[in-house]
């Protein structure tokens, strides 16, 4: 129902922003768009309104139209810009520009989460020590007492340690469940779930039975984005398995799923793991590609070295 008064209005949006974490996002994207067009908040909630919808557009993958509200939020100066500045850098992440995110990072600050933003760019490099700027974020996170980004942050570290470090890893995704207990927070509860399984890759602990149910809570929560994430993981399990037909297969599905362009980089990624060539890429690498291929490819030699032979059976 479109609110008619700016006391409605209110309403409207609190109870949308409470709902968010237990709804489909689509479900939040249509509330919240009924409510910024009806025009009754005031400049900041209106503000407000417009970022929650531009972040609920990047996770449904619309990510035109977030970058739209994003823009909107933080030409507007106000409480959220920084945020909203974090926002179109993880657009333009989506959209595999890397330098581009690289030369705002400085500018973020706190507010705008900047060493979160920093381990974003550097594991999909391949280059998870740099990605240690999660754990800088955990701390900033809990200097300020903000329990949510202290979780998120420790989910992003639990997850590119799972790659380089399994052996840490398993005491890191334990912390992150601890630290997200008592939150509702799906997107990071995915994250921890993935990093369970990148530490499992190559073995035969049931890694794709919980890779499916895995898929279905995150299509259920609408965050689209996240399924591509989940299939690049089952790409790590394939190439460290050796199993060319797996990788082929889910590749192909992984290309169907950022043939938008979010993510598309995802691809690339998969052919690296494999020393696979790439026809065409999009994707603005800050070392250039030679060098994210080199890590991927030893991400996954360095993690089939590691596993006894008896472990290396398809799940």
């Amino acid at each position: 129902m479109r609110p008619e008064t700016a006391a409605d209005a209110l309403a409207e949006l609190l109870s949308t922003l409470a709902r968010r974490q237990h709804e489909h996002r689509a479900i939040t994207a249509d509330r919240l768009t009924a409510l910024t067009a009806a025009g009754l908040l005031p400049g900041d909630l209106q503000e407000m309104a417009v970022y929650y919808l531009a972040k609920a557009q990047r996770d449904l993958g619309r990510s035109a139209d977030s970058r739209r509200g994003m823009q909107y939020v933080a030409d507007a100066g106000g409480r959220l810009a920084p945020a909203a500045r974090r926002g179109l850098a993880h657009l333009a992440r989506l959209a595999g520009d890397f330098p581009a995110v690289h030369a705002v990072v400085p500018t973020l600050g706190w507010p705008g989460r900047h060493h979160r933003v920093d381990g974003d760019i550097w594991w999909p490099h391949g280059d998870m020590p740099h990605a240690a700027a999660y754990k800088a974020a955990r701390t900033e996170a809990e200097q300020h007492g903000v329990a949510g980004e202290r979780a998120t942050s420790q989910a992003q570290r639990a997850f590119t340690l799972a790659f380089t470090g399994p052996d840490r890893a398993a005491d890191e995704i334990e912390l992150a469940r601890h630290l997200i207990s008592g939150l509702t927070l799906r997107q990071t509860g995915h994250t921890i779930d993935m990093a369970a399984l990148v530490l499992d890759a190559g073995t035969d602990r049931n890694v794709l039975d919980r890779t499916s149910v895995l898929r279905e809570e995150i299509r259920l929560s609408g965050v689209a984005i996240t399924t591509a994430i989940l299939e690049l993981v089952v790409c790590f399990h394939h190439a460290v398995l050796d199993d060319g037909q797996g990788l082929t297969d889910t590749t192909a599905w992984l290309r169907d799923l950022t043939e938008g362009g979010d993510y598309a980089y995802y691809t690339d990624i998969a052919a690296f793991m494999a020393d696979r060539p790439v026809l065409t890429s999009s994707a603005r690498w800050i070392d250039g590609e030679p060098a994210v291929r080199e890590q991927w490819r030893h991400l996954v030699l360095a993690r089939r070295s590691r596993l006894p032979r008896r472990s290396r059976l398809q799940s």
